[in-house]
């Protein structure tokens, strides 16, 4: 049934190229701001591949990852028409929603995964989609596989920690664990090991729900027992174990990869996007030498879980009709490129977009299915941010607080973030 729906999508596809051919002739350049990375440069490249057919010049303009969210912002609420498509991740959702082109006339996104594309994330104030996704994005645990057998991969938190240590203690490795704790790379760090014993940036726990949260007040977890616990763990992890660097604070996942990839720590938490970045023999001294697990969990939760949410595509309000109509062509015969989907996965490691290409590929790629059981088919799932305008600000002022609070004094963690609390739901309103 799904290669008869990819047949008769694909021959709809090219109706509706031939249908708009006019538009497409009219429109010879599209526009594409994006942030330079293996998943966003192998879908661009799909894109380009279009537009060789198409006789239309894809531009691509990259924006640095520190400055995307400001920049991209500032377009959009100009009205500019600068770019044509932009890169929207889930984080983003609500924040640029109600100046995004609706995407459900885009018939291919039926074969989209449902989870990720849930109205919660990206639909605006009508209830209309804004996005169309270019793959899955998650992580999972990598480790040394030279290092660490498949059996003995740490369950918890503190096998993490002792585990660590004893590979540090054989000269094997400089670190145990790295991974980015700076401002948009809390993921890496702060966020998985709280999700995994049982705590949140706000209460109720896991909600995302904006009127569930309204209704308790937006109120902040930094002053809960789980916050503070994951806090001292990072401290210790840092301070007394001396298993991560001692600038770890200030990582992003660019620096926390570069010293994985050296083969400096023996644990890493990353998107599964670098998978092939990080068994690039060109790129990477542990190459072919690199596993993934999933997450360890703290004391408060004995149920695996994973966070699954998409990066996508958007199109902007601002830009006219004629481009708006070829812009969604190409997204459109994206979602439907079989052969160009199966070189985004070899290149990053990220599921694509098109939920019928899976089997396929999982049945050609062992990895797939270690993806797919860890990630994609969890019966626990978190989503990896909140879906309202002001989640950016609520990131910055949690970051902020733990921040503090890691690089400061261990008995003054407890007082940091219950001063951070306030400021974190203040945030939120």
């Amino acid at each position: 049934m799904h290669r008869l729906g990819r047949w008769g999508l694909a021959a709809a596809t090219a109706g509706l190229i031939a249908a708009g051919g006019a538009g497409a002739q009219e429109v010879k350049e599209l526009r594409i701001g994006y942030q330079p990375s293996p998943i966003q440069d192998a879908s661009v490249a799909m894109f380009e591949t279009w537009g060789a057919k198409n006789g239309v010049k894809i531009t691509k303009v990259p924006n640095s990852y520190g400055v995307y969210v400001e920049k991209m912002t500032a377009s959009l609420t100009s009205n500019s028409d600068q770019y044509d498509v932009i890169w929207h991740n889930d984080d983003l959702g609500q924040l640029w929603a109600h100046l995004l082109e609706p995407t459900d006339d885009i018939k291919s996104l039926q074969y989209a995964e449902k989870w990720g594309m849930a109205p919660v994330v990206f639909a605006n104030a009508q209830g209309q989609n804004t996005v169309v996704p270019m793959g899955q994005t998650f992580s999972m645990l990598f480790y040394r596989s030279d290092l660490v057998p498949a059996n003995a991969v740490p369950k918890t938190l503190a096998a993490l920690v002792e585990d660590s240590k004893k590979l540090q203690a054989a000269n094997k490795v400089k670190f145990g664990y790295v991974g980015g704790m700076s401002m948009n790379n809390s993921w890496f760090s702060y966020f998985w090991s709280m999700w995994g014993n049982n705590c949140d940036v706000l209460m109720p726990f896991y909600e995302r729900d904006n009127k569930v949260l309204a209704a308790n007040g937006w109120k902040s977890s930094m002053d809960q027992p789980c916050m503070k616990e994951t806090v001292e763990y990072w401290w210790d992890a840092i301070n007394t174990h001396k298993i991560s660097p001692r600038g770890m604070p200030a990582y992003d996942r660019n620096e926390s990869n570069a010293v994985f990839m050296a083969g400096d720590a023996a644990f890493t938490v990353a998107d599964t996007l670098w998978w092939a970045t990080f068994n690039d023999p060109a790129k990477s001294k542990i190459a072919g030498k690199v596993a993934a697990a999933p997450f360890p969990l703290g004391p408060n939760r004995k149920d695996p879980f994973a966070w699954d949410d998409i990066w996508g595509w958007a199109i902007p309000k601002s830009i006219t009709a004629e481009r708006k109509k070829v812009a969604k062509q190409m997204l459109d015969a994206m979602m439907m490129d079989e052969e160009g989907q199966v070189k985004l996965w070899k290149a990053t490691g990220a599921p694509p977009p098109n939920v019928s290409f899976w089997p396929k590929i999982a049945a050609q790629d062992p990895f797939f299915g270690v993806v797919k059981a860890a990630a994609l088919d969890s019966p626990f799932k978190v989503r990896g941010a909140y879906y309202f305008a002001q989640w950016p600000a609520v990131h910055k002022a949690f970051n902020n607080t733990v921040t503090k609070a890691i690089t400061g004094k261990r008995e003054d963690i407890a007082k940091v973030l219950a001063e951070g609390a306030p400021l974190v739901s203040k945030a939120a309103q």
